[in-house]
């Protein structure tokens, strides 16, 4: 109801608006209202989406870093480990050759105590070695005689190593030891009452040396108590020159009789 005080103007004028439709517009205007609304939730929902891709983007790159660090955090342990155990193998081998060094110094100056020690003891043993030889059975002179120059003349080399003239005098001695459990046949000079003569020789160990002349026709033995050549009779001719083709492996081993000295006590 419009107020009594109102234009008939005014009154006219809203008619007019009312028959041209002016109803139509304030319902569009009420159609804008309604729809800026949903535009921007619309857009806010977009920008929100766009803002959760980037932000997805973002953890992924994040992600793929973090596993390209983790990766290489791995890599760089293993190396670690890698060199941590070889740096304690190398510590072992630095331990073990100081350890080395120590005993090998330890030796060389044992070895200064035992060369002083043990050049005396050698030169009494070829001393020893040189005096049995003179008391032996005169078997094999000259080769024994060459041996004993041999070693003598070694001793006093000083390029010969000491373990080479330790084990040349040990050569020695067990050359000399042989020949107590061998038999041996071999040729060479006798001399006795006259001039020297060739005569086959035969040695049964330490026990008996005996001769035969060439011919056959004599024979002897070394008396170890009178240190000569004695003779023997001509029984033991046979028996001789069987033992020296059993020397020389001319026939099988077989029992002779032969004449033994009595062995002497030397002083």
């Amino acid at each position: 109801m419009m107020s009594k005080t109102t234009s008939p103007c005014l009154i006219s004028l809203f008619k007019a608006l009312c028959a041209s439709g002016f109803t139509t517009l304030v319902l569009l205007g009420n159609a804008y209202s309604v729809t800026d609304p949903l535009e921007s939730a619309v857009e806010t929902n977009i920008e929100g989406q766009n803002e959760a891709v980037q932000s997805q983007q973002r953890v992924d790159k994040l992600a793929e870093e973090t596993a390209n660090l983790l990766g290489e955090y791995r890599e760089v342990t293993r190396q670690t480990d890698s060199l941590r155990a070889y740096d304690d193998q190398l510590e072992r081998l630095l331990k073990k050759q100081d350890e080395e060094l120590v005993a090998i110094a330890r030796q060389l100056a044992n070895i200064e105590i035992t060369q002083r020690q043990i050049v005396p003891l050698m030169l009494r043993m070829l001393e020893v070695l040189e005096n049995f030889i003179a008391l032996d059975v005169p078997f094999l002179p000259d080769e024994r005689r060459l041996r004993m120059a041999a070693l003598k003349e070694m001793m006093d080399q000083p390029d010969v190593l000491l373990p080479d003239k330790y084990r040349r005098l040990m050569e020695a001695y067990q050359i000399e030891m042989d020949y107590g459990r061998t038999i041996e046949a071999y040729s060479g000079s006798l001399e006795q009452d006259g001039p020297s003569r060739t005569v086959d020789f035969l040695r049964v160990g330490r026990i008996a040396l005996l001769y035969l002349a060439l011919d056959g026709k004599e024979a002897g033995y070394w008396d170890t108590k009178t240190k000569t050549w004695q003779g023997l009779p001509k029984d033991y001719n046979r028996a001789i020159a069987e033992g020296l083709q059993i020397a020389r492996k001319q026939a099988p081993p077989d029992f002779i009789e032969l004449p033994i000295s009595t062995p002497v006590a030397v002083q």
